[in-house]
């Protein structure tokens, strides 16, 4: 029997092969069909894998790198989030890549290599810098795990965006009424009138009882704190007046030589029982000891230095040294001396915060609500054809005219001359505000109340003039040109919202860390 079966042996595992197979597919329950924790989503009908993903984000970090600012732009789709921006620039990118080669328009070799070389990153005093490019391609882009290829990759895209969005705004026009219309807008001379609230006039009005302050403090006792105050001590390892006049390398190494001076002191505060005045002497360096103070009112001897404050609030008593710090030509030590904690306030000591808290709150609305009547009153003056002063003058209020201006400037004012410094008028006071509020108004109309740094205001429309027909045909061309553009964009986006529906996208709920 033996000697029969290995006579016949090869024949005895094919046969035993063949019956394995269905047995396999028989007792392995696994639904292939069922999402993978590796995978990221799903896009036409085949999975995303987080290895894809995090490809995807390097190519979001390179697009950044050499200025293909736009396709980034208009990839990642308005995100709530910093791992939305990466999901959305990582689905995005296959349906462009999808749809243009189902359209046919995806770029050549030779066009490819011409953007490249138009790219920021590669550009000298005069044009393509191939240097610049050949350092970028042998340090910068290995450093990403990306050859030459990615990079000719991200630019394909760029011109196939570029190819696509014209074809959709192919029908896209702006009708010359629209042109006038917006010229008139933008460059007619508006001739407003103001009326002020200033808070400063309100203040008499607000009051704050000991029963609203105690009705706070007992709402809010849990925030109600004190700062947390920290005393450090510290040294400081300084360029002299002369090296500080030093550039180029001979400055690098002076830096240097007082980099390694701070690191070993620094080492040297690690030996056990050493003290930081000892440490000090032994390197020649003079001790600074600040007072108490909290993060947000630095102690001055810390010099107005942000970086040591911060850094001085995440020294540990048991960590109470600071590694080398880096200053403006200079390096610090730190080291931590004591921590007062923060404490919850008294109801005596929290009624100074809490009563300016009351008082800001309520000035603010007692002028937005007067400001809000005043509005609503002049409209309603202007239906009855009642002369804006007369019914400002009613409500014992008087209107500021101020000089006729444009929203834009045709051409804007050339900065003045020092000599004419001395007799320019004072820059009228939220004059950008106003702008952006009166913008869209009819003559007549009136602005709601509009908040500003020292109270708020309504603005009245009185009139508005036609803009400078010289000026016409220049701003046309340049409002048609952004007009398209924006148009464009909208479409864009409608356009791919409804391919990525289109390609059956499958988001997850959760996403995996993105690796950048």
């Amino acid at each position: 029997m033996i000697t029969v079966m290995r006579k016949h042996h090869k024949w005895l595992m094919i046969v035993i092969a063949i019956l394995a197979i269905p047995f396999i597919f028989y007792f392995n329950k696994s639904d292939l069909s069922v999402r993978r924790e590796t995978d990221l989503g799903r896009i036409y009908d085949r999975p995303v894998t987080n290895v894809e993903f995090q490809r995807s984000v390097r190519l979001f970090t390179l697009a950044q790198m050499v200025g293909l600012s736009q396709l980034v732009q208009d990839l990642i789709m308005r995100p709530m989030t910093e791992t939305d921006m990466y999901i959305n620039f990582a689905f995005n990118r296959l349906v462009l890549e999808h749809e243009a080669e189902a359209l046919g328009i995806r770029p050549t070799s030779d066009e490819i290599l011409a953007f490249v070389k138009t790219l920021a990153a590669f550009q000298g005093t005069s044009g393509f810098d191939r240097t610049k490019f050949t350092d970028f391609t042998q340090n910068r882009l290995p450093a990403l795990g990306f050859t030459e290829a990615q990079l000719e990759e991200l630019v394909s895209d760029q011109l196939a965006l570029n190819r696509l969005k014209d074809l959709l705004g192919a029908g896209l026009h702006v009708a010359d009424s629209e042109s006038a219309e917006y010229y008139d807008q933008a460059y007619g001379k508006l001739h407003i009138a103001v009326v002020r609230f200033r808070e400063e006039d309100f203040q008499k009005d607000v009051k704050v009882s000991d029963g609203d302050v105690a009705a706070y403090y007992e709402a809010r006792k849990a925030e109600l704190k004190t700062d947390e105050k920290r005393k450090v001590e510290f040294v400081a390892f300084s360029l002299s007046d002369a090296e500080k006049k030093l550039a180029g390398k001979e400055k690098v190494d002076a830096l240097q030589k007082l980099a390694n001076r701070a690191n070993d002191f620094a080492q040297a505060m690690l030996e056990k029982g050493v003290k930081f005045a000892e440490v000090a002497a032994k390197f020649n360096v003079p001790v600074t000891t600040t007072g108490e103070f909290s993060v947000t009112a630095p102690d001055p001897q810390l010099g107005g230095n942000a970086q040591l404050a911060q850094y001085a609030f995440q020294l540990k008593p048991d960590e109470p040294v600071s590694d080398a710090l880096q200053g403006a030509d200079v390096f610090y030590v730190m080291h931590l001396l004591g921590v007062t904690p923060s404490r919850p306030l008294t109801l005596d000591e929290a009624k100074p915060k809490i009563t300016e808290t009351f008082t800001k709150e309520r000035l603010k609305q007692l002028v937005a609500q007067r400001g809000n009547d005043v509005a609503r009153t002049v409209r309603e003056a202007a239906k009855a054809n009642t002369p804006l002063d007369k019914a400002l003058g009613q409500m014992g209020l008087q209107a500021e005219r101020i000089p006729p201006f444009s929203i834009v400037e045709n051409p804007p004012p050339p900065p003045p001359k020092p000599e004419e410094t001395k007799d320019k008028k004072p820059d009228i006071p939220d004059l950008a505000t106003i702008k952006s509020a009166v913008r869209e108004l009819n003559p007549g109309d009136a602005t709601d109340f509009v908040s500003t740094e020292k109270g708020g205001l309504v603005a009245v429309l009185e009139a508005r003039e036609p803009g400078d027909p010289a000026g016409f045909e220049k701003a046309k061309t340049n409002f048609e040109k952004n007009y398209l553009l924006s148009k464009k964009m909208v479409v864009f986006d409608e356009w791919l919202h409804d391919r990525r529906r289109a390609a059956g996208l499958q988001l997850p709920a959760t996403t995996a860390p993105v690796e950048t």
